[in-house]
């Protein structure tokens, strides 16, 4: 197996991205924070204390994107065109779903998956006075593409 962020000396390194070509990137992750249902009632609601959960961890996922790079120690700071995150409220939690968007020489799967934690994470800080048995789980990759630029 080879892997890419070792150099010779089983060294970390970042990857030099410098001769691959800037092709169209997408990138769809998702994930779960499981609650309980008084908790979910008062977000639909808009009843918890610290204000409107969803659309404060909607900006928390897309600023936590954008700073990547900053969390993940060898991930490329990367453009990001478009950042979507959606919530579906469950019976038993939430689901978030994020989709990134890039034209650029390496993927934005990390921005994707970066997006739904920290959205998840703002969830479980916003809801955490009343709901001492939250689990964030199911955070995966659903898709990543790659296409050549159309000018």
């Amino acid at each position: 197996m080879n892997l890419t962020h070792l150099n010779k000396k089983g060294k970390a390194e970042m990857v030099d991205i410098s001769s691959k070509k800037v092709v169209h990137r997408e990138a769809s992750a998702s994930g779960k924070i499981f609650l309980a249902a008084d908790t979910l009632n008062l977000i639909r609601e808009n009843l918890i204390s610290k204000g409107d959960v969803l659309s404060v961890a909607r900006v928390a996922g897309i600023s936590g994107a954008k700073s990547t790079s900053m969390l993940i120690p060898l991930c490329h700071n990367i453009t990001i065109n478009k950042i979507d995150i959606e919530f579906e409220i469950e019976s038993d939690g939430i689901l978030i779903k994020s989709k990134a968007v890039c034209d650029g020489r390496t993927g934005i799967e990390m921005e994707a998956l970066t997006a739904v934690s920290v959205s998840a994470l703002t969830i479980y800080d916003m809801c955490k006075a009343v709901d001492k048995n939250m689990i964030i789980s199911e955070i995966k990759l659903e898709e990543k593409t790659k296409s050549e630029l159309q000018y």
